[in-house]
């Protein structure tokens, strides 16, 4: 089926990163075809990168370019509920997204993730672990580099990370796996109600061969009673799951079981936090699935430190942990990372920033159950003060690592997880988590 049969005028609606590369997508797979570009910014990242027979409209909408194409191949952060969009699918020019082109292209399986949290860390191993195992692997959608660029690979497997606004305009893509990874309230300013959210994750699993779901997430399971499924989960009974194992009559450990089959103490792991163990599990079943036999890539598994800036393991010397997680930047992304966390020695717990005026009382609690020792620093750190009795007070993240360093002993963590944005001190938090790799490898 030739899916571009009467088509001669296309138009790109959004610029930015994933606008260009549909652009150049274009440009070297269906020279022939007449492309335009609108963007309602005055001046949108990338124009300059168009060649001269690319038209661009800048500042506001052009209806008329809209209702002249033949399809338009709108950016993810357009919603389709935008008047003009809505004006066009009613003239029946069709609207679809950089994924379904994608879709239309490729050839070679495809391994899909979405999810609330979690979903970059999940794709980005998926990938690592591919590869490990000697599948030439791609890894990119929205985390990275964009799908339609990924074409221009020798890949024999796809990873891609998709977000709702993806899904919204997919509806080809047929993953051999596909993972629903949970669901919380987020992007209510461009859904009416979390059941629209939910709808447009759920489209994940529309064509997918195998669903993997979240044992303990109800809202990640797919409607239709036709997909296999697979899940993922702590505890028994979720196909991929956790189980205390005695060996030879010493001490049970945890181990990560793939359908009944024990893979790996869950203590040799390096990622930090119960919630990276799920997203382990998650990653053996989407691999599972896809035929990958990851027996071969263990050791990639066991010395995976995370994505930059997300519970990153940056140094770790004299028994001493030091965790980059300053892309935490809200209470619920430090709560995950508190969750389950087991430490040996003490938690030194560096918190602050800009709080854009949240509540941190929910940390109060969960602050409660560890060796704690709390860290409060930046604009907002006497917010944190009353939530534990080691909090103490600095001026700067600097002052912090000064200060502890001398009582750091075999067994403590020292933990980046603000709570708080990064821009009284910083000019992002990755610049934050970039300060704090080197101090940790500065001290450690």
């Amino acid at each position: 089926m030739d899916r571009w049969q009467g088509i001669k005028h296309v138009v790109v609606a959004g610029l930015g990163i994933t606008g260009l590369s549909v652009v150049k997508y274009l440009q070297k797979f269906h020279p022939q075809l007449q492309v335009r570009v609108i963007d309602t910014r005055d001046t949108p990242p990338g124009r300059d990168q168009l060649t001269p027979e690319v038209g661009l409209h800048c500042g506001s909408w052009n209806l008329e370019w809209l209702l002249e194409a033949d399809l338009i191949v709108a950016n993810p952060g357009i919603a389709l509920a935008t008047a003009q969009i809505q004006q066009a699918l009613a003239a029946g020019v069709p609207v679809v997204g950089d994924i379904e082109l994608f879709a239309w292209h490729c050839d070679k399986p495809v391994i899909t993730i979405t999810g609330s949290n979690g979903k970059s860390t999940v794709t980005d191993l998926t990938g690592v672990l591919a590869n490990a195992a000697g599948v030439a692997t791609a890894i990119g959608g929205n985390i990275g580099v964009p799908a339609l660029d990924l074409l221009a690979t020798s890949a024999e497997l796809y990873v891609l990370e998709l977000s709702s606004f993806q899904l919204e305009t997919t509806a080809s893509l047929a993953p051999v796996a596909a993972a629903f990874l949970n669901l919380s309230e987020d992007h209510m300013d461009r859904y009416d109600s979390m059941q629209g959210y939910r709808a447009a994750k759920l489209r994940i699993f529309d064509h997918a061969a195998t669903a993997v779901i979240n044992a303990d997430d109800n809202q990640t399971w797919p409607e239709q009673d036709n997909v296999r499924s697979v899940s993922f989960g702590l505890e028994q009974p979720a196909d991929y799951c956790t189980a205390l194992i005695s060996a030879d009559g010493a001490e049970p450990q945890e181990w990560l079981m793939a359908r009944g089959t024990a893979v790996l103490p869950s203590r040799e792991l390096t990622l930090v936090g119960r919630h990276n163990v799920a997203n382990v599990l998650t990653v053996l079943a989407l691999l599972d699935a896809a035929g990958v036999n990851y027996t071969n890539a263990l050791a990639a598994l066991k010395s995976y430190t995370g994505l930059t800036h997300r519970c990153q393991v940056v140094a770790d010397n004299q028994g001493i942990t030091w965790v980059n997680d300053s892309k935490a930047t809200n209470v619920a992304s430090t709560l995950a990372a508190l969750s389950g966390l087991s430490v040996q020695g003490t938690l030194y717990l560096l918190v602050g920033g800009v709080g854009k005026g949240a509540d941190f009382t929910p940390l109060q609690p969960v602050l409660a159950t560890l060796p704690l020792q709390l860290c409060c620093f930046g604009r907002d750190g006497d917010q944190f003060m009353s939530l534990h009795p080691s909090a103490q007070r600095y001026d700067s993240m600097q002052d912090v690592v000064r200060a502890i360093r001398p009582q750091l002993q075999a067994g403590d963590m020292v933990l980046l997880s603000p709570a708080c944005a990064s821009f009284d001190q910083f000019a992002n938090f990755m610049a934050r988590g970039d300060a704090f790799a080197e101090l940790a490898r500065h001290y450690a």
